[in-house]
């Protein structure tokens, strides 16, 4: 079928009612967001209406990809023969123009057939395709890619832009006010912080991990942190809920059972952190923006993990895994493999980059001690949050181009206790890199996320760790505002990790890396580890920049930066040079 026969359809005026078939479960709803934003974007004037079970409809209230909510009731009054005759009769007399199948059923495009719509597109899966008027073909390279990936490329034949985005779902400000009331109904305080669990999948008991490591790990968080647990299912996971919590000691409250999506969106909202096997809430959380520990057994997280960077995976790698099964028909030792201390460290380092730290109760003396400085006029007293950030190809790792390989990830000489000792002295670690890569398609968003992860546990092997990691994946010409030297990652950070401006530095081995730093008010140190530093100290000099310091490798910066953590930085005047290719 010729490409002029799919980008026809995107035509004024060729399609004023867009009929949309969501799909039935309810993470796989959430991965198709980033579809229906894109589909809102290459049909701006059509009237879109999406055919969705009850559950899945629930996600796309408010949404600002969707006109109008059809339901599809099965079980209810659209099962059987006679159910479906009367869907297609209320279909019908919509006169949808087209009809975009993102669920990949028979039954899907034999009801748009039969309530005569004229244009049926989707993937000719599940012997379809006859009923098909425009097919797209479904490669394996397309199967194995995320379901993120799955649904967006379904329309790229019709020329619309497709751009690596993850799902972002929306709550009302009314929903937001209930939820918030709703959790003081419960005694929860007023900043405490709110540790979600979901421990049940309605897929099947093989993607459950086990109920008793779940209690212990939320358990001590629950003590470190002095936060409540709100344990999530749904409906007949309410003996799972009571189970768990009946192990636990500290604050809980169990809501299995007793919310409904919007209500499970807008509570999840509330959260610092879920833990979570792979499941619907999962993808929920992730696309409110929370953060999540999520862990994965018999199913393929390259295709239907978490989407973005604001997650971390723990897997017990089997030779079994993924089988996709709903039981196990052994031992279930993809599960029983991962211990409570995995996940339990995992959750530390999302609460950490979430901006939580353990009860004032339980930090050391050293940790509280705030530190003051003598600058000629009165005396400034800091706290101990200076914020220093870092560069990553070349700063930290070795740079070959476009790192696409986690296996490629070789940190410096020195760098894992270099870090360490900014960790121990109380100061904040960030990551800002450029990845063009991803927005030129040479990195797949799952390869970066592998690459990170990666780089997080060689730091852990020193005790060391990053409290953030904020990345810019636009090419060069998209004129976003965050590729350094822009200030729009650190701007990110800031207000994300609750970090003072006045107290940065920026350690890096390229010239945007030291013009960064003069757009945000840091001190820049610049590296000699990096790919020909020389040639970055003649762009230097060209834009008239000049580094803080120099310093041979991380631990000459570090040292550089512990000396003068705590003096005050003088903002300096935007510099925004026009030269340079970081990643």
């Amino acid at each position: 079928m010729g490409a002029s026969r799919f980008t026809e359809l995107t035509r004024p005026g060729v399609v004023a009612r867009l009929l949309v078939r969501g799909t039935n479960w309810l993470g796989d709803g959430v991965l198709m967001a980033p579809a229906l934003i894109a589909l809102r974007q290459g049909f701006p004037d059509a009237h879109i209406v999406l055919l969705a079970k009850p559950r899945v409809a629930e996600l796309f209230q408010h949404h600002p990809a969707i006109d109008e909510i059809m339901l599809y009731r099965q079980p209810g009054t659209h099962a059987g023969m006679g159910g479906k005759w009367r869907l297609a009769r209320l279909i019908r007399s919509r006169r949808f123009d087209l009809a975009v199948l993102f669920q990949n059923a028979f039954e899907a495009a034999l009801l748009a057939a039969v309530a005569g719509i004229p244009r049926r597109y989707g993937y000719p899966t599940d012997a379809r395709g006859f009923l098909l008027t425009h097919r797209v073909a479904q490669t394996p390279a397309l199967c194995e890619s995320h379901q993120v990936d799955y649904y967006l490329q379904l329309l790229r034949p019709m020329g619309i832009p497709i751009t690596p985005q993850g799902p972002i779902l929306y709550t009302s400000a009314e929903e937001d006010r209930d939820a918030a009331d709703r959790i003081e109904s419960l005694g929860i305080a007023s900043g405490q912080p709110i540790i979600g669990l979901n421990p049940g999948s309605t897929y099947g008991t093989a993607k459950r991990w086990l109920p008793e490591r779940y209690a212990e790990v939320v358990d001590r968080l629950a003590a470190e942190y002095r936060a409540h647990v709100l344990i999530f299912g749904g409906r007949g996971e309410e003996a799972l809920g009571s189970a768990i919590a009946a192990m636990l000691t500290g604050p809980h409250t169990v809501l299995s059972g007793r919310t409904t999506v919007r209500q499970l969106m807008a509570l999840l909202r509330q959260c610092r952190l879920l833990l979570t096997n792979d499941a619907g809430p999962m993808h929920i959380a992730n696309a409110l923006g929370v953060r999540v520990v999520a862990v994965f057994g018999p199913t393929n997280p390259r295709t239907t993990g978490p989407f973005g960077s604001s997650h971390e995976l723990v897997r017990h790698p089997v030779d079994c895994s993924p089988c996709l099964l709903r039981e196990c028909p052994i031992d279930h030792r993809c599960m029983r493999g991962i211990q409570s201390e995995q996940v339990y460290a995992a959750a530390v380092r999302q609460l950490r980059e979430a901006g939580v730290t353990p009860s004032p109760s339980r930090v050391s003396l050293d940790e509280k001690e705030t530190f003051s400085h003598s600058v000629g006029v009165g005396t400034v007293t800091r706290s101990r949050a200076a914020v220093v950030f870092l560069d990553r190809d070349g700063t930290l790792n070795w740079d070959p181009g476009y790192l696409n390989n986690p296996v490629a990830m070789r940190l410096l000489p020195g760098v894992g206790a270099a870090v360490a000792r900014l960790n121990q002295a109380g100061l904040k670690t960030v990551l800002v890199t450029n990845q063009s890569g991803v927005g030129r398609g040479i990195i797949s968003i799952e390869a970066l996320e592998a690459i990170h992860q990666r780089l997080r546990d060689l730091l852990a092997e020193s005790g060391a760790w990053l409290d953030g990691i904020y990345a810019c994946l636009h090419r060069p010409d998209e004129g976003c505002g965050c590729r350094k030297p822009a200030a729009g990652l650190v701007a990110q950070a800031r207000r994300e990790l609750g970090l003072e401006a006045a107290r940065s530095f920026v350690i890096g081995d390229r010239a945007i890396d030291i013009a960064l730093a003069r757009n945000v008010g840091a001190l820049g140190i610049f590296v000699l580890s990096g790919y020909r530093p020389e040639d970055e100290g003649a762009s230097m000099a060209a834009h008239g920049l000049s580094p803080d310091y120099t310093a041979k490798d991380l631990t000459e910066a570090v040292d550089w930066v512990l000396q003068r953590s705590f003096v005050p930085v003088a903002l300096e005047m935007p510099f925004l040079p026009r030269s340079g290719n970081a990643n």
